[in-house]
């Protein structure tokens, strides 16, 4: 901490009384501390979250405002960024997310999550970046700093092992220590010393047997000893549930999703130990001194603050290109994309997904868009009134038991555990007949159009906070629909819209051309007609495996996922594609996948061991211009150590023919080792000896 700022902040807290330090220390308003008028300090503000600021809640009950001014630039998710594989734009985009929390008068943005995705079937993922350590650090460390342009403090989350929601405030995670460091904790260790986030939130889970937000090992000794960190430590709502060992760690304020504010652990009860001698008043202190530094280095005491903005053509043109560059084509056999705009006369979309919006789903990733563009509206927006573009709902969503959250769904959240397992619907006739005169009707009309696309997936009903996945089916008797459309149309195109991947096995075989969408943001729906008329060439990768099943999966396989009391992480370092590489288990679409509309060639590998990189040659050899994520893994040689890790990756853009070298900074490289250079991490094109 810059020792100016320190002795300022030092001398502020002399002048507070007990009650106005503690006032700092928790929640006054479901979203703001307490502010010390007479002193010039205001209330800390703070939002969610990771895909645009949350709409306006009245200050002491889960109850919108309902005002318009809490409609905002929507984002893409997290896995979706993740996809582009793009660290420029992940700053952009974080800097579009700091500038409208500014905008919105907000202090603290809960933002990004970077936890790693250990099991495909966590509610959250989509939240997530990716399952791998490197990308994910890589992709928060720039997201970060560009929230931070704005006078606005990051809050990384949730520190640390957070992978379930299942029992999510209660279960225990019992890991090995370097497993934890050199899995689940690099991309936090990043996001505070390289990207400098000035907040960090805390888990709701035990770790070890302390919880995360009470815990000496993580905030005491790794976090502030080890990492140096002086930033502030805030709970995850409703995660604190002892006074004195929250005083006595290094978190600084607890939220909770009640209005009994007085009563949270850090305030009347930490007020009557310090009075009481049980605690120091000088350990409160210096969370208040760290509190104060926060506010010092955002401007929030000094009038020289920038002001923000939201709702900006740059931010819409921002989440644009973001949603652009995360589409993903998983499948092109036959080259039926992009489709040929001056053939196509009749269109038929089919599936919920081409019409549903998402954007106020999830959870605490929910938000008012200013507007969503959907697959429907953006094909039908870009073909003009020459081709005739049809919809069908093909299947209905109606009657699952696992609803969409609701309005105040927060009041409850921390009970059964803070969260849920989802099972799969019961049987009800009335869906079933309903879910099959939907099928007939896609059917039948099928073979009347010159093109068919499918958009399916998932929606927030499953991905979403405080529910974990069963299995990685397709909901709705989607596999039914899609397998009866493939043996009338086998031409047609499948798109899935979905936070997290899904089995395709009952179909995917027959799919010739496959495109995976995400929840991709205002301008989703625009970035994917755009792909499948060729006005941009798909350029995303898989930020994460794309398992056939959830039990091809480590967590499922060698670990345990969601556990009881406890969940064990047995499968230790053998996360995502370290597993699977390493273990000879088949994806149905590996770490890194993704195709593009040209080809690249891959040539001339060399390493330059004293200045720590590697160069090669990338030439386009296709018949359009298009952007290739080069990706570099490393294969230590090691007895039980993974196969092959991901230590470097570059995304450049290439015009037709052209051929540029590409320098990426590696890892010191030891002998024995092998450096691999590809496409994905089963395409590896180029290998040399370390």
């Amino acid at each position: 901490m810059d020792r100016e700022i320190r002795e300022r902040a030092e001398s502020l807290v002399k002048e507070m009384t007990l009650d106005e330090k503690t006032g700092m220390l928790h929640g006054a308003r479901l979203f703001e501390t307490a502010g010390i008028p007479r002193l010039g300090i205001p209330p800390l503000k703070m939002s969610d979250g990771p895909m645009g600021v949350r709409h306006e809640f009245e200050g002491t009950r889960w109850k919108t405002i309902g005002h318009s001014d809490d409609y905002v630039t929507y984002l893409p998710c997290n896995s979706a960024l993740a996809a582009t594989w793009n660290r420029t734009l992940a700053g952009e985009i974080g800097s579009v997310l700091g500038e409208e929390a500014r905008g919105r008068g907000k202090d603290v943005i809960l933002a990004p999550g970077i936890n790693i995705k250990r099991s495909p079937l966590c509610g959250r993922n989509f939240e997530y970046f990716s399952e791998d350590p490197y990308l994910t650090k890589e992709m928060a460390v720039p997201f970060i700093q560009g929230v931070q342009l704005f006078d606005v403090a990051a809050c990384v989350k949730h520190f640390a092992g957070n992978n379930q929601e299942t029992e999510r405030l209660w279960v225990n995670v019992e890991i090995e220590e370097q497993v934890l460091r050199q899995i689940y904790l690099p991309a936090f260790y990043e996001a505070v010393t390289k990207g400098g986030a000035m907040a960090v939130m805390g888990a709701y889970n035990r770790l070890c047997g302390e919880h995360c937000c009470e815990s000496r090992f993580l905030l005491d000794r790794i976090l502030r000893e080890e990492w140096a960190y002086d930033g502030v430590v805030i709970s995850d709502w409703g995660a604190v549930h002892h006074t004195d060992r929250a005083a006595a760690c290094s978190l600084d304020i607890e939220m909770s999703v009640t209005s009994d504010f007085d009563a949270y652990c850090m305030a009347d009860p930490l007020k009557e130990k310090v009075l009481s001698g049980e605690i120091r008043e000088c350990e409160i202190d210096e969370k208040v001194t760290r509190i104060l530094a926060l506010m010092m280095r955002l401007h929030m005491l000094d009038g020289r603050r920038k002001s923000g903005s939201y709702n900006t053509d740059s931010h819409r043109r921002k989440a644009l290109e973001a949603a652009r560059e995360s589409v993903v084509l998983l499948k092109n056999e036959k080259g039926c994309l992009p489709l040929q705009r001056e053939r196509l006369r009749r269109i038929l979309l089919i599936g919920e997904n081409a019409e549903r919006l998402h954007a106020n789903g999830g959870g605490s990733a929910e938000i008012k868009a200013l507007y969503e563009i959907s697959p429907l509206m953006g094909l039908k927006s870009r073909l003009g009134g020459n081709v005739q573009v049809d919809f069908v709902q093909g299947y209905c969503s109606c009657g699952d038991i696992k609803e969409e959250k609701k309005q105040g769904w927060q009041e409850t959240s921390l009970e059964n555990g803070g969260g849920q397992t989802g099972k799969r619907e019961t049987k009800d006739s009335r869906l079933e007949m309903r879910r099959r005169e939907l099928r007939l009707e896609a059917v039948s009309l099928a073979d009347q159009y010159d093109t068919v696309i499918y958009i399916g997936g998932l929606d927030h009903s499953h991905d979403c906070e405080g529910n974990d996945r069963e299995d990685m089916k397709l909901p709705y008797e989607q596999d039914v629909l899609i397998s009866e459309l493939l043996n009338v149309r086998p031409d047609m195109i499948v798109v899935m819209v979905a936070g997290s991947p899904v089995e395709m096995g009952a179909w995917i075989d027959r799919a010739d051309t496959v495109v995976w969408g995400w929840y991709a943001g205002m301008e989703g729906g625009s970035a994917l007609a755009e792909v499948l008329l060729g006005e941009t060439v798909p350029s995303g990768k898989l930020p994460e495996t794309f398992y056939k099943t959830h039990t091809d999966c480590s967590a499922h396989v060698l670990g345990e996922f969601p556990g009881g009391e406890k969940v064990t992480y047995g499968e230790g370092m053998y996360v995502g594609y370290r597993y699977n590489d390493t273990f000879g288990v088949e994806p149905q679409f590996c770490f890194g996948h993704g195709l593009s509309y040209t080809t690249f060639e891959y040539s001339a590998l060399r390493l330059e061991r004293e200045r720590g990189c590697i160069h090669f040659m990338i030439e386009n050899t296709g018949e359009t211009a298009g952007k290739e994520t080069a990706q570099v893994y490393i294969r230590r040689g090691k007895k039980d150590a993974p196969l092959q890790e991901l230590i470097g990756f570059e995304k450049i853009f290439l015009e037709k023919g052209e051929k540029k070298e590409v320098v990426i900074e590696i890892e010191t490289v030891t002998a024995g080792c092998e450096i691999r250079v590809g496409s994905s991490s089963r395409d590896i094109r180029l290998r040399c000896e370390g």
